[in-house]
């Protein structure tokens, strides 16, 4: 049985009309199959006549809008569900048949995948931070090195569009990819179990989405789910969450210390850090334009990862150089006053911040200091993994937000504010030149802002606007 015959004369609900559920939208209208959008949202859509033309273009869609409708769920044979919504929380598990078959759009494309003559491979990344810096690396190089590669999943372009490409006529979207670098999201490893990538990856776990999973040891499971689909894991030995547990799979690792034969490390040479695969010098990290361990163990990941398709490790480290990262990721702010101010907004949890506090302390020398901007929500998590960094390598800490107060209990002399611009307002009376004021929030952004990207761009241009006013 195909999967096309598994989906026809099925009734078939998407949950939720935002990017990933449109997608769903698009593909299955490109199959000829009937179905039904399901938003609890009464206007997903950027204004009614954005939602008259879909009802419009996609005559065999039902858009049901503004509640879960409970008929429509409990009568699904197929759920696809997009990954935002927790099915839990919004009390709909209780809705569905126990017959019905809930997936995700990443699911989709691989059943769909799978069943063609000459289907794309993978390469799947997870974990709690550095994920798309991993991923975007590893796409960077896929062009550098001549391979057709797209990016997909919890970035880049819905992975669906990706089988739809023939069908747009855009010119742009012409040749279909050999291989799909996929960023994959614990949300999004839920509903998914048909994945036959080349290899896979958990980079790092710590405290992240708790209010969804509950434990950490269920989001650890969800993401160990990665590795029986696929056939090589890639582990960090700097984290013995991120194992396989699965014995008699090929596994490649990587770490900060020296690496055994056929795997990723450091070494130092002649008074420099070096990168490592076995007893092979790669490159220096000196030479490299992201900064700190994090970033070092980031770049380790993805050449294990291309290697582990098959692409030259020599062509990939000569340009790792040119891969300037992402925004909001540990990233400089340009400034006239000799203050590094770094805007890491998307550290949205604790771990992300453990991590950038502990790849750029190291970089601080002298009598410098490190200034942290902290807080947001927290979404349940537990800050006290901050403490013992925060008391050793930061000298001032700045909280705000609605978990302000709980990262501020950390040290004995934390400031506290009511928004970011006063967080860089107060930075700025403290630090010197040389100095490092890193906003590093260790959550979510959603208290006070639509998303990361928003509040690192307000810090940019609070830290712009405060450098201009002193001119």
């Amino acid at each position: 049985m195909t999967w096309l015959t598994a989906f026809k004369d099925k009734n078939i609900v998407v949950l939720g009309a935002g990017m990933t559920g449109l997608s769903c939208l698009r593909f299955l209208h490109a199959q000829d199959l009937s179905f039904a959008v399901n938003d609890s949202r009464s206007m997903p859509f950027i204004n009614t006549e954005e939602q008259t033309q879909y009802e419009h273009n996609y005559p065999n869609a039902k858009f049901v809008l503004g509640q879960w409708q409970q008929s429509l769920i409990s009568n699904a044979d197929i759920i696809i569900a997009s990954p935002g919504i927790d099915l839990v929380s919004e009390g709909l598990t209780a809705l569905i048949s126990e017959n019905c078959q809930v997936i995700g759009d990443v699911e989709l494309f691989c059943l769909v995948n799978n069943s063609r003559t000459c289907p794309m491979e993978m390469l799947a990344v997870t974990g709690s931070n550095g994920k798309s810096t991993v991923v975007s690396l590893l796409t960077y190089l896929a062009k550098a090195i001549g391979v057709n590669a797209a990016l997909a999943g919890n970035i880049g372009e819905p992975i669906l569009d990706l089988l739809q490409r023939e069908h747009l006529g855009d010119s742009r979207r012409a040749n279909q990819p050999d291989i799909v670098v996929v960023e994959l999201s614990s949300f999004q490893l839920e509903t998914l179990s048909s994945m036959h990538a080349i290899a896979a990856s958990v980079l790092n776990l710590s405290d992240d989405h708790l209010d969804r999973h509950k434990t950490l040891a269920n989001y650890q499971a969800i993401k160990q789910s990665i590795y029986p689909q696929a056939k090589i894991a890639v582990v960090s030995r700097e984290d013995q969450a991120t194992n396989t547990l699965i014995e008699i799979q090929e596994t490649i690792s990587f770490g900060l210390n020296k690496p055994e034969q056929d795997c990723f490390g450091l070494q130092v040479i002649d008074n420099k850090q070096v990168l490592m695969f076995g007893e092979q010098a790669l490159i220096s990290i000196d030479e490299l334009p992201l900064a700190g361990m994090h970033n070092a163990l980031n770049y380790m990941a993805a050449l294990a990862l291309g290697y582990s398709a098959g692409w030259p490790l020599s062509a990939m480290t000569e340009n790792l150089a040119g891969f300037m990262g992402l925004a909001h990721r540990c990233q400089r702010v340009a400034s006239e006053d000799y203050i590094q101010w770094i805007n890491d907004s998307k550290a949205t949890n604790v771990g992300a911040t453990l991590a950038a506090i502990t790849g750029l302390a190291p970089t601080i020398t002298g009598k410098n200091k490190l200034i942290l901007i902290a807080g947001g929500d927290g979404k349940g998590a537990d800050f006290s993994p901050l403490t013992t960094i925060v008391n050793c390598d930061v000298n001032q800490l700045i909280t705000l937000g609605k978990d302000g107060a709980e990262i501020a209990n950390l040290v004995s002399d934390a400031i506290q504010v009511n928004t970011l611009s006063e967080a860089v307002e107060q930075a700025k009376k403290i630090a010197k030149p040389g100095d490092m004021v890193l906003l590093s929030p260790a959550c979510a952004s959603i208290d006070m802002f639509k998303n990361y990207q928003v509040r690192g761009e307000q810090f940019i241009a609070a830290v712009q606007a405060k450098e201009d006013s002193c001119r």
